[in-house]
């Protein structure tokens, strides 16, 4: 965090009801996302679970581009379907496609019109969509999804995690928006939605929180409700009030042109720098990680033997590199069958903390990944040793074949 976030910290003001941090989030969460009501959350997932149980009853269908891992469990545990309506070109790691995070408007109104829009109780929309390789969505089809779902009657909630990169995506790749700010394009980006999720650790540029936006005040009054239930007061969330004056200056700094052109910018460093020593990587580079295609790495390795896990526990035996699996283990299994999920990618994803790393660490990190490229051939598949029973990706164990 910046050294404002930190002074920030030591005006922490912990009233139990009332916090005048609270009011200082909630200020800048209107004033750049431009939603009416705030609603703290101890993180991402906290604002989740709250949206999820107030929209979601079972037999529903939520419709989202790329499915993400928290998200979808809650969803299926309030009883949705997740009905993947990401464009195809999303599932093609090599596809120099600008957005490829766009929601297919055809595959949209296909599901609307085979269960009901009474059946769809909103779409989720992801900006720059992590496990497609943190690949954004363009305004013009944010645009559009707003334009169809009001024709059903059917909301539209962000995974707003990381809309200020795709922000930023927006400003640098799509026609009329690159003499505009960012924090300019945030704002319209969010006018086509009814209201977010957010995970402060990424844009926010905080160690933990997150938070519920809407523009409902009936919605607001039934979250400000359960939010009593799982997280605490609606004016705290599971949040101190340190952490969120933190959140609320982060979020300031966090729509600045420099700090996002800097930030992007050093992934980009990173991805290009992979490219050219010939490693497959998913492009274009996304906003907040280079995504390296396990597949491509290691053919000889069978899905089931988990490629991109393998990838991720060389990668830390070699440097101490710590990255993340985004493959048949985070996709996990089907509740019905029990069956893997068996996604379309098998990437692992070189996540960069924002604001911590030099030049230097990427070249380290660079070098580890094209050490253990080198070594591919020789590199053998795993077994799962412990799985456990939600999101297995976090605790799972394994053991090499």
């Amino acid at each position: 965090m910046s050294d404002w976030q930190w002074a920030g910290m030591m005006m922490g003001d912990e009233a139990y009801a009332g916090s005048r941090n609270f009011y200082h989030l909630e200020e800048a969460v209107q004033h750049h996302y431009g939603y009416k009501y705030v609603v703290p959350t101890h993180q991402g997932r906290g604002a989740e679970n709250l949206l999820s149980r107030m929209l979601i009853k079972p037999g529903d269908f939520v419709p989202g581009n790329m499915y993400f891992t928290t998200t979808r469990l809650h969803q299926e545990l309030a009883g949705g379907t997740f009905v993947d309506v990401i464009v195809p070109e999303a599932h093609d790691p090599v596809a120099e496609v600008p957005f490829k995070g766009n929601v297919d408007l055809n595959v949209l109104e296909k599901l609307i019109q085979r269960v009901g829009a009474d059946l769809v109780p909103y779409v989720c929309v992801a900006a720059t969509v992590n496990m497609a390789g943190g690949q954004p969505v363009s305004m013009a089809n944010m645009r559009e999804v707003r334009e169809l779902t009001r024709r059903h009657g059917i909301r539209i909630f962000l995974d707003a995690t990381r809309a200020v990169e795709n922000a930023y995506f927006i400003q640098q790749r799509e026609a009329g928006y690159r003499e505009r700010g960012v924090a300019d394009i945030l704002k319209e980006f969010c006018s086509y939605s009814d209201g977010c999720t957010m995970s402060g650790k990424k844009d926010s540029l905080v160690n933990i929180g997150g938070w519920l936006a809407l523009n409902d005040p009936a919605l607001y009054e039934e979250a400000s409700n359960l939010v009593v239930v799982y997280e605490g007061l609606h004016t705290y969330g599971g949040m101190a009030g340190r952490d969120m004056e933190a959140m609320a200056r982060g979020i300031v700094e966090s729509v600045q042109d420099d700090h996002i052109r800097a930030r992007v910018g050093q992934v980009e460093y990173l991805g290009q720098k992979l490219i050219k020593a010939g490693v497959p990587v998913v492009r274009p580079i996304g906003g907040h990680a280079v995504y390296l295609d396990a597949r491509a790495f290691y053919p000889q390795i069978v899905q089931d033997q988990f490629p991109a896990q393998t990838l991720a526990a060389l990668l830390y035996e070699d440097s101490g590199v710590r990255a993340m699996e985004r493959g048949i283990v985070s996709a996990g299994r089907d509740s019905d069958t029990g069956e893997h999920h068996y996604p379309a990618l098998e990437l692992v994803r070189l996540t960069i903390p924002r604001r911590v790393y030099t030049q230097a660490h990427m070249d380290v990190t660079a070098e580890s990944v094209v050490a253990v490229y080198h070594e591919r051939p020789s590199a053998r598949g795993l077994r799962m040793v412990y799985e456990p029973r939600y999101l297995r990706f976090f605790q799972a164990r394994f053991s090499p074949l």
